[in-house]
């Protein structure tokens, strides 16, 4: 699968994630005020306590919240907690478990998930393999063979669903963008690409080496920032990639599709809402540029 192109007369897509409210439950407010700030879709991250993506009337309510302020769902985020609430995350929910009951269930939501676009189309389901190695999964997790079997059973149900799954370049060894390249390229994926975290790769690989690594497969993104030590989702600029050098290599690599903003709440959503919207037109510049 090649780079999603917007086409010559396509207008450029940026975005947000829900993940700046992921504390809270997912309300008519929260598109609002991504709407307010500039930004013309949506990723809603599918974490239950957040988003109850098993909830027809959750899902109807979404419907009508994107009609009503004009965002379009661009991706969903594939569930990676039971829950997260007051700051304490829930039981994580890993497709790369060898752990047969954990492995189905994980399964079982990401169907779920994936369900979702037959009452609320979406094109892109991000999907994490495995936990990030900060976590320190157990050693059960973020097994090779466990994955594989994972991404053949979800990249039948995407190609069922009409949606794409993104794999998420992640902080561990499943997930760095040449790891990825060759779980798609092994397994003959038909409906898989990449998702290219900026601040992840900053984190696990030289951000450019892995824009050109996985150029063939970039289907969606995560803008993020951090100091190169911790996944700190700061919004771009505020951390210290090299945005210069990480735009010119995605035009370089012919990236056309949608920049999604993917940011943590440091204590004032509405000032990181700011601050996003100054980003975004920094960004807009440069690849104008």
């Amino acid at each position: 699968m090649g780079p999603v192109s917007a086409g010559p007369d396509t207008p450029v897509t940026y975005g947000l994630s829900t993940h700046l409210f992921h504390g809270e439950r997912l309300a008519r407010a929260h598109l609002d005020a991504i709407k307010a700030h500039g930004f013309d879709a949506v990723e809603v991250f599918a974490t239950r306590t957040h988003f109850d993506y098993h909830d027809p009337a959750a899902i109807d309510a979404l419907a009508g919240w994107l009609d009503a302020t004009g965002l379009r769902l661009h991706s969903v985020h594939a569930p990676i907690v039971e829950g997260y609430s007051g700051g304490t995350w829930g039981a994580p929910i890993s497709i790369a478990t060898a752990d047969t009951a954990r492995r189905s269930f994980a399964l079982k939501e990401a169907e779920a998930a994936l369900q979702m676009a037959g009452r609320l189309p979406y094109g892109i389901l991000v999907v994490h393999l495995g936990q990030p190695d900060d976590q320190q999964p157990p050693p059960s997790d973020n097994q090779r063979d466990a994955v594989r079997r994972s991404l053949e059973t979800l990249d039948e149900l995407a190609g069922t669903h009409g949606v794409t799954l993104a794999l998420e370049v992640i902080p561990n060894q499943l997930s760095h963008a040449q790891r990825l390249v060759d779980l798609i390229d092994g397994l003959e994926l038909e409906h898989a690409g990449i998702c290219l975290d900026f601040g992840h790769a900053h984190l696990v690989d030289d951000v450019v080496d892995a824009i050109e690594t996985a150029s063939g497969h970039l289907v969606t993104t995560h803008l993020h920032d951090n100091r190169g030590t911790t996944d700190d989702h700061l919004v771009p600029f505020d951390g210290r990639i090299d945005w210069d050098m990480a735009l010119f290599a995605m035009r370089k690599v012919g990236y056309e599709g949608a920049w999604m903003f993917e940011l943590a709440n440091t204590g004032d959503a509405t000032e990181v809402l700011r601050k996003a919207e100054q980003a975004c037109a920094r960004v807009r510049d440069i690849l104008l540029s």
